[in-house]
C-alpha cells in the first residue's frame, strides 16, 4: 500500500537549500505526450510490440531516449541500431515533440511555486530530454529564470546531481529531488538525497509502491 498522497506544504521544503525538478510531470504535464511519441514511433510494428514498448518507457519516464531507442530496438525487434540510425530516431521524437511540449499545460502549482522559491532556494531541471532540447523548452515557455542550472541527457542524473552538489558545495541532507519516475526515485537514492514523487495517472504503479512523501501536484 502506497503512502497516503498529501499537498505540498513549505515544511516539506524548509530544510532544503537546493531542489532538484525533473521536468516532464513534474514541471509540464507532458508525460503523455512523449507516451504517446513513442506509441507513434513503434505503431509499424504492430500493436503488441508498440503497446510493450509503452510499459516500458511509463515505467521508466525518466531515462533518456537515447538509451531508450536501442533498447527496445533490440529485445523487441531483434535489432541493433547504429550511433547514426540511433540519432535519426532521437531527431524523429524530438520532431513529433518539442512543439507539443512547449504549448502542453503547466503542472497545477508549478508557475507559482518556483516563482515564491526561485529568490530563496537555488533550483535546477534534471531530466532524460537531451539538453539542447530542454534548454529550447525551458527558454520558451519563460521559466529559464527560475532555475540556476537546466540539465539533460546524454548525462545521467545521477551525474546531475554530483555536480551540483560539488559546484554549490551543498550537502546531501540539504538537497532536495522532486520526480515522477523510477529513474528519479533511483538518482535520488544512489545520491543519497531526499525525494518526494508526483503521483499521476501514468505512474500508478511506482506510487502503489513508493513509501515516501507523494503529492498530486505542486500546490501549495
Amino acid at each position: 500500500m502506497s503512502a497516503p498522497t498529501s499537498k505540498l506544504v513549505l515544511k516539506d521544503l524548509e530544510q532544503f537549500s537546493a531542489i532538484i525538478f525533473d521536468f516532464d510531470g513534474v514541471i509540464a504535464e507532458s508525460v503523455e505526450i512523449k507516451t504517446e511519441a513513442f506509441r507513434d514511433m513503434y505503431s509499424s510494428y504492430g500493436k503488441e510490440i508498440s503497446d510493450s514498448v509503452v510499459d516500458h518507457h511509463l515505467i521508466n519516464g525518466g531515462m533518456s531516449r537515447f538509451e531508450k531507442f536501442p533498447l527496445y530496438h533490440n529485445r523487441f525487434l531483434g535489432e541493433k541500431l547504429s550511433k547514426e540510425e540511433i540519432q535519426i530516431l532521437a531527431d524523429q521524437f524530438s520532431d513529433i515533440i518539442i512543439n507539443r511540449v512547449i504549448s502542453c499545460p503547466l503542472v497545477n502549482g508549478a508557475l507559482s511555486l518556483l516563482d515564491f522559491l526561485h529568490a530563496k532556494k537555488l533550483l535546477f531541471i534534471s531530466t532524460g530530454t537531451p539538453e539542447d532540447e530542454i534548454k529550447e523548452i525551458v527558454q520558451k515557455r519563460k521559466l529559464k529564470q527560475y532555475f540556476k542550472e537546466v540539465f539533460g541527457s546524454p548525462s545521467s542524473k545521477e551525474t546531475h546531481i554530483n555536480h551540483i552538489l560539488k559546484e554549490y558545495k551543498l550537502k546531501k541532507e540539504e538537497t532536495l529531488y522532486i520526480g515522477d519516475a523510477q529513474t528519479d526515485l533511483d538518482a535520488a537514492n544512489t545520491s543519497q538525497i531526499d525525494f518526494i514523487l508526483r503521483r499521476h495517472k501514468l505512474n500508478a504503479d511506482l506510487s502503489n509502491n513508493f513509501k515516501g512523501k507523494i503529492i498530486d501536484d505542486l500546490s501549495l
